[in-house]
């Protein structure tokens, strides 16, 4: 998986750093066929940092991250379904380039999954680690979509 190459850095939070790891396991996912736990195992968890260029020696919540990832993976489909239904017609979500597959389905699932996390903190990390991969439209792309996702999911908390 590439470093993050866009103009934000995701924030130095043990939170942020979860979401950085799992969405490079997720990644891996994707690209190796690996399962959860052979990816969660290659993000390199050392004494609850990543050992990471891209975040190297930041603390990890370790227990979101394998909740990301594992959530993700169990609810592969229900969440790929809530993806797909907001993107525009006549583009699929296997169109989707895997670090912005990746992002999208940790974001929905950490909306869907985790009310501990208020609504808005998580779109606002998720498009904030969008800005860490991308320079272009992504970050709103990320936005938007979320932001659909979470009205649904979360309607009170959407207002």
């Amino acid at each position: 998986m590439t470093v993050p190459t866009g103009k934000a850095k995701p924030r130095s939070s043990t939170r942020s750093a979860a979401r950085l790891a799992a969405v490079q396991a997720l990644y891996q996912m994707e690209m190796t066929g690996a399962g959860a736990t052979a990816a969660l195992a290659d993000v390199r968890l050392r004494d609850g940092a990543v050992s990471d260029d891209a975040v190297a020696g930041i603390a990890v919540d370790e227990a979101m991250l394998i909740d990301l990832v594992e959530g993700v993976t169990q609810r592969r489909e229900e969440i790929d379904l809530r993806i797909s239904g907001h993107l525009v017609e006549g583009w699929s979500f296997e169109r989707l380039e895997l670090v912005l597959r990746a992002i999208l389905r940790a974001g929905t699932y950490e909306i869907v999954a985790r009310p501990d996390v208020p609504l808005r903190v998580a779109i606002n990390e998720w498009v904030d680690l969008a800005h860490a991969f991308y320079s272009g439209k992504e970050p709103g792309f990320v936005n938007g979509v979320l932001d659909h996702i979470g009205r649904e999911a979360r309607p009170a908390e959407a207002r």
